[in-house]
């Protein structure tokens, strides 16, 4: 599947903070088909942290189906802000996921990051939530 275009929707959880934590990511092509869908497990992170780890995996998955034109939104007001520069980065442990995230966008075309309610991203949350109920 080589796709120019998509949208997609992240969320990080973590049960305590730190505490057991994962990702949900939906990948979405122009026209609103779901293309993927992430839900894993990523250990004991902060919240900050898996939500960070989210954008980067559906980044991943997004280049690797061969998108060139990214539209993220995210329920995570702090990683957006930080990833378009509005909010320093003063969390060192955030510093390298912020440049990965970097890293990532340079190969793309275009990339925005845009902040949207909870209520807005409850299939990426759905994703993280049911990857975190799966720890046993």
């Amino acid at each position: 599947m080589n796709v120019k275009k998509v949208i997609i929707y992240t969320d990080g959880a973590a049960r305590g903070n730190p505490g057991p934590a994962s990702i949900g990511a939906i990948i979405k092509d122009e026209t609103g088909n779901v293309m993927a869908r992430l839900s894993r497990r990523i250990g004991i992170t902060t919240n900050n942290q898996a939500e960070y780890r989210a954008v980067i995996t559906a980044l991943e998955k997004a280049v690797s189906l061969g998108a060139k034109y990214v539209i993220l939104k995210s329920d995570s007001e702090l990683v957006v802000k930080q990833i378009n520069g509005r909010y320093k980065i003063k969390n060192a442990a955030l510093r390298p996921l912020y440049q990965e995230v970097v890293k990532l966008t340079g190969s793309l075309e275009s990339f925005t990051i845009s902040y949207i309610p909870r209520a807005q991203n409850a299939g990426a949350d759905a994703l993280a939530n049911k990857a975190l109920d799966n720890i046993r």
